[in-house]
């Protein structure tokens, strides 16, 4: 056999080897996208738990149980920029709670006393700001180890910025996805609900990774 046939079998086994390996390595990280944007910390006792923006009522229900638990003595709301359509409810008369009375009252109903509530007057457009904020805070109220809870999908960028604000201070950041969040991010492609929050903040990641996040 000509050595030049041998030559081009030994390349031609050499690529499927590459292919193969390539796809199997793009079937993994595609299992394990999921898991990889809801990677949270485990759970240790902190100075404040600080909720995200961005659900009425799962993240603030978690803080409340963190809360109840004793894993932190102070609870940290923040606020999300209202849109236009609420603004004009006003001009109409009408009166609506905005997600942050929403969040604030399901703490307080589910047993966060008013006084343990730290309400930061700063109106946030996205995980960035609200990282600026908790840097104010953790020099205010010296902060030391704090308790992020967020959905589970937005714990990976949340982490990022978070920790990216926090450089320079002695701050710990401690990740933790609520428990009322349905996302089941071990097999996230299975549902249109997953698919579509995946979708969503895989590119939101790679931004503020590549620093143009907020």
């Amino acid at each position: 056999m000509p050595a030049s046939r041998i030559q081009g079998r030994k390349l031609l086994r050499v690529l499927a080897f590459v292919t193969t390996v390539a796809v199997a390595f793009g079937i993994f990280g595609f299992v394990r996208l999921g898991s990889f944007l809801a990677d949270e910390d485990p759970l240790r006792n902190a100075d404040a738990i600080f909720v995200l923006a961005g659900t009425m009522v799962e993240r603030p229900l978690e803080a409340a149980e963190l809360y109840k638990k004793g894993y932190a003595p102070r609870v940290i709301v923040s606020r999300a920029r209202t849109n236009q359509a609420y603004f004009r409810l006003q001009q109409l008369g009408i009166t609506i709670a905005t997600e942050f009375d929403l969040s604030r009252e399901v703490l307080v109903r589910v047993g966060v006393p008013e006084e343990a509530l730290i309400a930061p007057p700063e109106i946030h457009d996205n995980t960035a700001d609200e990282a600026r904020t908790l840097r104010k805070l953790v020099d205010e109220h010296n902060l030391r180890r704090i308790i992020v809870v967020s959905s589970k999908y937005h714990l990976r960028r949340a982490g990022l910025a978070i920790r990216r604000a926090l450089r320079g201070t002695d701050a710990e950041v401690i990740l933790r996805g609520s428990r009322y969040d349905e996302s089941q991010p071990a097999e996230w492609w299975k549902r249109r609900k997953d698919i579509r929050w995946v979708a969503s903040e895989v590119p939101k990641l790679l931004a503020y990774m590549m620093g143009f996040g907020g």
